[in-house]
C-alpha cells in the first residue's frame, strides 16, 4: 500500500492558489499570486529539500502539471529540480493529450478508482503538489494519507483554499512541527478518524435533582 501525501503552501486564512507568482493561477481574478516569495527562508528551503530528497511519485492536476513542465525541465543544478524531473507524473486530467514532460501516465474517466488503484500497488510514496482542483476531489474520497503544510504569515483574502466544500470532516494527530524565522509555520498532519462531537453547555438536571431543589428553595 501506497501513501499519498499532499504538500501544500498556504496562507493563515487558507489559500493555496498562486503561490510563487502571480502568471501561476489567476483564476477567479485573483490578484495575491506570489505572496510566498518574499517569506521563503531557508528552513523552508530544506523542508522541501527533505521532501524532495526521497523516492516519490507525482500525482497532479493538468493546470499543475503544466505549470511544472513548463518550469523544471529547464532548472539547472537543482537538486530538487533533479528529483521532480525524473519522477513518475499521475496526470489527473480528461483533456490533456501527449504529455511532454514525461514519464507520464494520464489518468481520464474515473480519476478517484484509477488513483485508489493506484495506491493499492507497489512503489515509493505519491506527492501531491499545487493541483487544488485536483485536491478537492482526493479530500471527497478519503484518499489523503498526510498533509504536509508549509503555513505562511500572510493572510490574502479570497483564492483557492485547502478544504473546500465538500471535505469529508476528520481529526488529525500531528506527526511533526517546526517554525520558521519567518514564521512559517511547518506542520504534518495524518488523519486519524471521523470527528467525536462533544459538548461544553452544562447538562440540564435530572427530574430527582430538579425535585431536590425545589424541596429546598
Amino acid at each position: 500500500m501506497r501513501k499519498l501525501v499532499v504538500n501544500a503552501f498556504l496562507t493563515l486564512d487558507g489559500v493555496m492558489q498562486s503561490p510563487g507568482g502571480p502568471q501561476e493561477d489567476p483564476s477567479g481574478d485573483f490578484h495575491q499570486g506570489g505572496w510566498i516569495v518574499n517569506l521563503f527562508d531557508d528552513a523552508v528551503g530544506e523542508t522541501m529539500g527533505e521532501i524532495m530528497g526521497q523516492p516519490f511519485d507525482l500525482l497532479l492536476g493538468r493546470r499543475t502539471y503544466e505549470i511544472f513542465a513548463s518550469h523544471w525541465p529547464n532548472v539547472r543544478d537543482d537538486p530538487g529540480a533533479d528529483a521532480l524531473n525524473a519522477a513518475h507524473k499521475y496526470v489527473a486530467s480528461t483533456t490533456l493529450r501527449n504529455p511532454a514532460w514525461g514519464p507520464a501516465t494520464v489518468f481520464g474517466g474515473d480519476a478517484p478508482a484509477r488513483i485508489a488503484e493506484l495506491k493499492r500497488g507497489d512503489g515509493p510514496e505519491i506527492q501531491v503538489h499545487g493541483s487544488s482542483n485536483l485536491i478537492q476531489t482526493l479530500l471527497r474520497h478519503d484518499l489523503v494519507d498526510e498533509f504536509r503544510l508549509m503555513v505562511f504569515p500572510v493572510v490574502v483574502g479570497a483564492g483557492k483554499r485547502l478544504f473546500g466544500d465538500g471535505t469529508l470532516p476528520r481529526r488529525f494527530e500531528v506527526a511533526s512541527t517546526r517554525i520558521s524565522p519567518s514564521g512559517t509555520f511547518i506542520v504534518t498532519y495524518q488523519p486519524t478518524g471521523e470527528i467525536e462531537i462533544g459538548s461544553f453547555a452544562l447538562a440540564e438536571p435530572s427530574e430527582e435533582e430538579q425535585q431536590r431543589r425545589l424541596a429546598t428553595a
